[in-house]
């Protein structure tokens, strides 16, 4: 009686428990199934009892199976006996599936007998595969990531394969970000994975390193291999990226290092070709720079600058100069330049072309921005705290014209130092200007909206047009002191000065000419229609206790 409470009890289990549960005998034929194990293989229980268990097993695998029960069927010790391992089934409607599968033996009243308890893992299988996908793909792009790509630049290297890295670094992506917001820079990212992806071929390994970087690996050692390649990818960005109603035009810049010659590791091989994608950003959008040795000593020495401005900024040694602008027919000053130099403690004082090229794509050029800002607004209270009329004008860096918060950041200098608006300029090169977009416009706008002046600093000297003076709501043109240099010899420099006088006189600015020297130059200024000027013949640049006292 014992004996059948137990049986019932077993069978009872066996029908209730979610596992599945198989028995066989020793010629492989299945003799008991449970409601799961139905269930899992999408069988009734009479289409499986009566079956070989080769039923549920894979056609590639059937050979193995049957070769371990003739095993156990001559009273051999099965080999996974008591051991769970993982294999693939098969249903019914021919679909594999894996399971992980528990195997026991056992001597019955007919010979030996095998039974399985059975889990379908596919859930944990497509779980692992998607971690393993999370470990080397870029999960916004789908293409490889960093991880990844090391790892096959370094098996390559390993192996001793020709191997050419190449980093793709987009030209205004930032912008992009800061104009139509994020979803929109994540769908333009991955446009430009779908477009870099048509244009390899299928065995060429394409990461996004993070950010808008991307790489590729090229099998080439040659220069001249991979430079059409290259050339062929910066070409496609040519073409506009269209994202529903938007379209943006977007250009790209490249670095390129060769293995061995410029790193034999991976990390090597990599900072080389970043130090060439520096170079070909700082000579023009769409460029792009293969390494040369001379690169990476320049780096260097760029980022020791700026962890030593970094230290300068903290400890004070940046410092503010001032440069009288003056009104030409009086000499009378009516402003000051805020120009910044840098008092090194073992170089002494340095002028800003000796360090703020190192400022170039680091964010350290937003804090020593934001600097000046501060430092140019506080002179401008304080010359005019007894009721004066003094202009203070200082450059802004493009990064901080880039910055979301530049309107904010002017607002706050205002407040925090009562300046009158129409006291502080802010002067702009055409590097902001030639962006001219929407946004470009807008900042302009906010700008002068606040009642603060915004000068067009060396227009004349590069690519500006004159649209962009019509275009932007400017207050005051800066002539280049190029052209002021050389008006006493160059009749040339003089038709230029007295067309771009004209010019700015009929748009309703204020006129600042650069650089003068001699009294010549000032009278032949004067006599073109300049109003205004700075330059060694009224002043140079003084520190701001000099600037006080002689405005007192």
């Amino acid at each position: 009686m014992e004996a059948d409470y137990i049986s019932t009890n077993v069978l009872d289990f066996a029908e209730a428990t979610y596992l599945s549960l198989i028995s066989v005998n020793s010629r492989g034929v299945i003799e008991f199934v449970n409601p799961a194990a139905c269930s899992l293989f999408g069988y009734a229980r009479d289409e499986l009892v009566g079956q070989p268990i080769t039923i549920i097993v894979p056609e590639r695998m059937r050979g193995a199976h049957l070769a371990g029960f003739t095993r156990v069927a001559k009273g051999e010790q099965p080999n996974l006996g008591g051991r769970t391992v993982e294999v693939f089934a098969l249903k019914k409607n021919g679909v594999e599936f894996p399971i992980e599968i528990t195997l026991s033996v056992w001597e019955g009243r007919r010979g030996h007998c095998a039974g399985a308890v059975i889990r379908d893992i596919s859930e944990r299988r497509e779980r692992e595969a998607r971690l393993l996908r999370l470990a080397s793909q870029d999960t916004l792009t789908g293409l490889y990531n960093k991880h990844q790509f090391m790892a096959l630049l370094q098996d390559t290297l390993i192996a001793g394969r020709s191997a050419a890295a190449a980093l793709i670094d987009l030209d205004g992506f930032k912008e992009v970000n800061d104009t139509h917001g994020h979803a929109v820079g994540d769908s333009l990212l991955q446009a430009v994975g779908v477009r870099l992806s048509y244009l390899l071929s299928a065995d060429v390994p394409l990461a996004r390193l993070g950010g808008d970087e991307f790489a590729v690996l090229f099998p080439a050692s040659e220069a001249t291999e991979v430079d059409a390649e290259v050339r062929a990818i910066l070409h496609a960005f040519r073409k506009p990226f269209t994202l529903g109603p938007l379209s943006l035009d977007l250009s790209a810049s490249a670095g390129v290092a060769l293995a061995p010659q410029h790193g034999v590791d991976a990390d090597e091989l990599l900072a080389s070709a970043d130090f060439a994608l520096y170079r070909a950003k700082a000579a023009a959008a769409g460029s792009f720079r293969i390494f040369e040795p001379s690169m990476r000593s320049e780096a260097q020495a760029r980022r020791a600058l700026r962890d030593e401005l970094r230290r300068a900024l903290r400890d004070n040694e940046l410092k503010m100069f001032y440069q009288p602008q003056v009104d030409l027919r009086t000499s009378r000053i009516t402003g000051f330049e805020a120009l910044i130099r840098w008092a090194h403690p073992v170089r002494g004082l340095m002028s800003p072309a000796a360090f703020l090229p190192a400022l170039e794509q680091s964010a350290l050029a937003l804090d020593i921005g934001w600097w000046t800002l501060e430092e140019a607004a506080s002179m401008a209270a304080r010359l005019n705290r007894g009721g004066g009329d003094y202009k203070v004008s200082v450059n802004l860096f493009p990064a901080q014209f880039r910055a979301l918060n530049l309107c904010d950041k002017i607002e706050s200098a205002l407040r925090d130092h009562a300046l009158r608006s129409d006291l502080l300029e802010l002067e702009v090169t055409e590097q902001i200007a030639l962006a001219d977009d929407d946004r470009t416009f807008e900042t302009f706008a906010a700008i002068r909206d606040m009642g603060v002046g915004v000068a067009f600093d060396d227009f004349g000297t590069g690519f500006a047009s004159l649209s962009s003076l019509q275009r932007f709501p400017l207050t005051t043109l800066k002539i280049d002191k190029a052209f002021v240099g050389g008006l006493e010899h160059k009749s040339s420099n003089a038709a230029i000065i007295r067309a771009l006088v004209a010019m700015s006189s009929d748009l309703g600015l204020d006129t600042i000419a650069e650089g003068i020297e001699t009294e010549a130059q000032a009278d032949a200024l004067l006599e073109m229609g300049c109003p205004s000027g700075q330059g060694y013949r009224y002043g140079r640049p003084m520190p701001a206790e000099d600037v006080l006292a002689l405005a007192t």
